[in-house]
């Protein structure tokens, strides 16, 4: 138990004790009074053995006695719980108030605020399957706040039940949409063990800025492409670029990349041609292909057969020359494409004999 919450538990025996606050629960004798206080008190100074000790012994003695006795009870094994808390022991500190919470005369709100406990207790002890019961029994009878619906989703996905996971944390941002580190973390698992990765895109997302580092970026981009929405994820590599998140050639490939597969084949061309010659990138004959392929898509004829002819003539491969030829064959540069076709058949590129009498045979219809 964190101290927050002994100090808050604290505060709610000092309001038990006051009459007006709950009329209906046994009054308690002035030399009980004082000691509870003198506990309240010793606790809060560091002395969690001595209250332990002393809170243990007082439940004890009054066991079996009247209702003011058994309330009295109550509250020792509270400040015992508290106690134990404070030490360590939360598997204990649940006992004691599961113990206080079934004495008869505590009454039923009382007993939820224990029972609201204990659940926090469990949990944080690994009883994870006690702890979500118990919480869920609370959550029968009250609503909770995100806090709760927060305890409730960990404790789910602990459990690798995915799908209450999800809702619970739903619930909690339905509260309060403001997450620490931690929640955004559960939440964007859960949303994607939850088969709801839409939703852990838009967390995802929505976590990202210039000071994210690179690895989010990456993460994110991942997800939209296993959703299938590579213009997404081309959005967010471009948008990492931008920010400097994302940087170097590697990072710029993948960027060139994902506009390719996200239908923006243009903006692949201009960053790879930019990166080429800003010196981002290696002037290779694979990098000098794949901005040809980008022009290509982009349907830039100009470019696109400027670019294959660049790769071309530094490979000296058939291949490149074939789909030079093939190319300006297609975009009617009939002559160009003779010229690139007899120099992929020359280097044994496979269909090339058959494109050059294609376009032969093209030209010659042309003639007539």
């Amino acid at each position: 138990m964190s101290t927050k919450h002994s100090v808050l538990t604290v505060c709610l025996c000092m309001m038990l004790l006051s009459a007006p606050a709950l009329a209906a629960t046994p009054a308690l004798t002035g030399d009980i009074i004082a000691d509870l206080q003198s506990l309240q008190q010793r606790l809060q100074q560091g002395d969690a053995d001595g209250v332990k000790t002393r809170s243990r012994a007082q439940a004890e003695r009054l066991a079996g006695g009247n209702a003011a006795d058994r309330w009295a009870r109550a509250l020792y094994l509270q400040l015992a719980a508290n106690a134990e808390a404070r030490g360590g022991d939360r598997v204990a500190a649940a006992a004691l108030l599961r113990e206080a919470r079934q004495i008869d005369v505590v009454d039923p709100a009382q007993s939820d605020r224990w029972l609201r406990e204990e659940a926090g207790l469990r949990l944080s002890a690994g009883e994870v399957e006690r702890g979500a019961e118990l919480l869920a029994d609370w959550f029968e009878r009250h609503g909770g706040e995100a806090r709760d619906h927060w305890r409730m989703a960990r404790a789910m996905a602990e459990l690798e039940r995915w799908q209450q996971a999800a809702t619970w944390i739903s619930r909690a941002l339905a509260e309060n949409d403001v997450m620490d580190a931690g929640q955004r973390r559960l939440a964007e698992t859960v949303y994607q063990r939850a088969g709801r990765g839409d939703e852990a895109l838009a967390l995802l997302r929505s976590g990202l800025d210039g000071a994210s580092d690179p690895a989010a970026w990456k993460r994110t981009a991942a997800l939209a492409q296993q959703l299938g929405d590579h213009g997404q994820a081309a959005a967010i590599w471009e948008a990492g670029w931008r920010l400097g998140a994302l940087s170097g050639e590697e990072e710029l490939l993948q960027l060139v990349r994902l506009h390719l597969a996200g239908g923006t084949p243009a903006r692949a061309a201009e960053r790879l041609r930019d990166a080429l010659e800003q010196e981002v990138v290696a002037d290779t004959t694979e990098h000098g292909r794949l901005l040809a392929q980008a022009w290509e898509a982009a349907r830039d004829r100009e470019l696109a057969l400027a670019a294959w002819q660049a790769v071309a003539l530094k490979s000296d491969e058939g291949e490149d020359w074939l789909r030079l030829g093939q190319l300006a064959h297609a975009w009617g540069r009939d002559e160009e494409a003779v010229a690139a076709l007899e120099r992929a058949r020359e280097l044994g590129a496979e269909q090339a004999e058959r494109w050059l009498a294609l376009t032969l045979a093209d030209d010659a219809e042309v003639a007539r």
